[in-house]
C-alpha cells in the first residue's frame, strides 16, 4: 500500500474511533460499503449499525448487494421505509431536489441512529473528497444538518477508496459508480413511481447484458437517453434494435444513445449553461 494511503487509512480509524459507536448510511455502493466495512474492522461490528433507506428512488439491485453485504459482514442492520410521496417537492424535481431529498432523508436516518438498540449512534456518511467537484446541492444538506462524512475527512479519493476496498477483499471494490434513480430525469421534468421504475428496469435489463456503467436519462417522460462507456458504444449500437424494442415494451416511446458517452452529472450540463450565459437550454 502507498504510504499516502497508509496515512489516510490511519486517519480514518482515528475519526471513527472519536465518533464511535457510528451508523453508516448505507446504500450497498463503492463509497458507503468501505465506510461501513473500515468501521467493522477498526471499532467492532458490536458498535456499529448500518442504516438505509427503502425508497421508489432507490435501484433494486442496490437494495439487493446492501442486505448481502450485511449480512457477509454481519453487522447489523436497520431499514427505513420511505416514500416519495413524503418529501415535499420531490417530485417536481427542481436544481436543489437533491437538498431536499437529503434533508428529509438524513432527519429520519438520525432519528433512527439516535434511538436503535445500542445507541445512540453517531450519523456518519460516505461522501469522499471527488464529491466535492461537482455540483452536489446534497452536500448542504450534511453540512446543516452536521452529518460527518468520515472518507472527505480522512481525504480519500474514490480511486483511493476503491484501491483500500481491493486490499480489504470487498465485493464492491470494481462496482460501476451508482446515483440516485432520481438522477436521470431533467430538472423541472416531473418524476414518478413509474418512471423511476422503467429506469431501474431499463439499466438492469443493460447491466445484464454485460454494460457496466449505465446511466439511462429521462427527457419529456418518454424519451429514454443511454449512457455507457466511449469503449462500449460500439457493442450497444450493434444491438441497438433488441435495447430499442425491450426499452419501448418498458415504456419508453423513444431509445437514443448519447454519444458523448457516461459521465458523472450530465443532467448538471444545462444548468451549468444557465449559470453561463443566463437563459435557458433547449
Amino acid at each position: 500500500m502507498k504510504i499516502g494511503l497508509v496515512e489516510k487509512k490511519k486517519k480514518l480509524e482515528s475519526i471513527l474511533g472519536e465518533m464511535a459507536p457510528v451508523a453508516v448510511a448505507f446504500s450497498g455502493g463503492v463509497d458507503s460499503s468501505f465506510l461501513l466495512a473500515a468501521a467493522a474492522e477498526f471499532l467492532g461490528n458490536s458498535r456499529v449499525l448500518a442504516v438505509s433507506a427503502d425508497a421508489e428512488f432507490c435501484s433494486e439491485e442496490e437494495k439487493g448487494d446492501a442486505e448481502d453485504f450485511c449480512r457477509k459482514l454481519g453487522v447489523r442492520r436497520k431499514v427505513m421505509t420511505c416514500s416519495m410521496a413524503d418529501i415535499s417537492g420531490f417530485d417536481e424535481n427542481p436544481p436543489d431536489r437533491c437538498y431536499i431529498c437529503k434533508t428529509h432523508l438524513f432527519r429520519q436516518l438520525r432519528r433512527v441512529a439516535e434511538t436503535a438498540e445500542g445507541g445512540p449512534y453517531h450519523l456518519v456518511e460516505g461522501s469522499n473528497v471527488d464529491d466535492t467537484g461537482d455540483y452536489r446541492p446534497g452536500m448542504k444538506a450534511l453540512a446543516e444538518l452536521k452529518v460527518d462524512s468520515p472518507l472527505l475527512m480522512a481525504g480519500l479519493t474514490k480511486q483511493e477508496i476503491r484501491e483500500l476496498s481491493k486490499e480489504m477483499g470487498l465485493p464492491t471494490w470494481d462496482h460501476p459508480s451508482a446515483a440516485c434513480l432520481a438522477s436521470r430525469f431533467v430538472y423541472g421534468e416531473r418524476i414518478t413511481s413509474p418512471l423511476l421504475r422503467m429506469v431501474d428496469q431499463s439499466e438492469m435489463f443493460l447491466h445484464r447484458l454485460g454494460f457496466r456503467q449505465v446511466r439511462v436519462r429521462v427527457h419529456g417522460g418518454n424519451l429514454a437517453r443511454i449512457e455507457v462507456e466511449p469503449d462500449e458504444a460500439e457493442r450497444l449500437f450493434s444491438i441497438r434494435h433488441e435495447v430499442q424494442e425491450v426499452l419501448q415494451r418498458l415504456g419508453f416511446k423513444y431509445v437514443a444513445i448519447d454519444l458523448g458517452g457516461y459521465r458523472t452529472g450530465s443532467m448538471n450540463e444545462a444548468l451549468q449553461e444557465v449559470e453561463r450565459h443566463g437563459v435557458k437550454s433547449t
